[in-house]
């Protein structure tokens, strides 16, 4: 089933490429600070206090209840880990960091996973994966693309990478709310119909495992791990359709 995909305007673009910068320059700056010992709160406590000093409003926080401005995803985490927890970072860990803000009443969302100290050779490819992966997807965007094709790319490049693609979750449409039409997945699915037209705006972003693919939530209701406990890396951008390609909006 198609859903219908409603574009923004030129008025709503520029507030969301404006919010995006501010995004991906607080998103930068969080991961500067990651380091073994540092706390998961206090990376949340700085994301929250650049967000609102840059006249922005965090898009997690309290968002169905979720506790946090920050998701703070460590190792066998996928995503949703609560950025209010007092756990040090460790030496080896590696941590995805989602945020999400309001900016002039347009919402735009980002991710990437970060090393904490020195890690194994199989979290960095994993890292660097989940950021080519998404580079894959990208580079089949521009206006008239089937969603479908978007994932078949992510899926195709991740497996041929030795790793597995989380069909639990997928991503979306942004802007007038967090998650709006259409769904984007990151794998070959049934949700292939729906054609992207110039200036929709989506989240695209890839969640991928050094194991198995299948997840589960931990009973917080929030958290979204690995079964197998294994390693996951997430990584995010909100961009803009364009006639012949798109425009990140949350790139520095």
């Amino acid at each position: 089933m198609t859903v219908k995909i409603i574009p923004k305007s030129e008025d709503e673009i520029e507030k969301m490429r404006k919010g995006g910068k501010i995004l991906a320059r607080v998103l930068a700056e969080v991961a500067k600070q990651v380091a073994p010992g540092v706390v998961i709160k206090e990376l949340d406590r700085s994301a929250e206090k650049m967000i609102r000093e840059a006249g922005a409003i965090p898009a997690f926080l309290g968002y169905k209840g979720f506790p946090s401005t920050l998701c703070a995803s460590v190792n066998e985490e996928v995503v949703h880990g609560n950025g209010r927890r007092i756990r040090a970072l460790l030496e080896g860990d590696i941590v995805g960091l989602d945020l999400g803000l309001w900016y002039e009443d347009l919402c735009v969302d980002a991710a990437l996973t970060v090393p904490v100290g020195k890690v194994t050779p199989i979290a960095t490819r994993l890292i660097n994966a989940a950021q080519e992966a998404f580079k894959c997807g990208v580079s089949m965007v521009r206006a008239g693309v089937k969603v479908g094709e978007i994932g078949t790319a992510i899926e195709e490049y991740v497996v041929a990478q030795g790793f597995g693609v989380v069909r639990d979750l997928v991503g979306h449409g942004v802007g007038r709310a967090l998650h709006e039409p259409p769904e984007v997945p990151n794998f070959k699915s049934p949700f292939v119909g729906d054609v992207l037209p110039a200036g929709a705006t989506i989240a695209i972003e890839p969640m991928i495992t050094a194991g198995d693919w299948r997840v589960k939530t931990l009973d917080d209701g929030w958290t979204v791990v690995t079964q197998d406990g294994d390693l996951s890396a997430h990584y995010e951008h909100t961009i803009v359709i364009t006639e012949n390609g798109c425009e990140i909006l949350t790139e520095p």
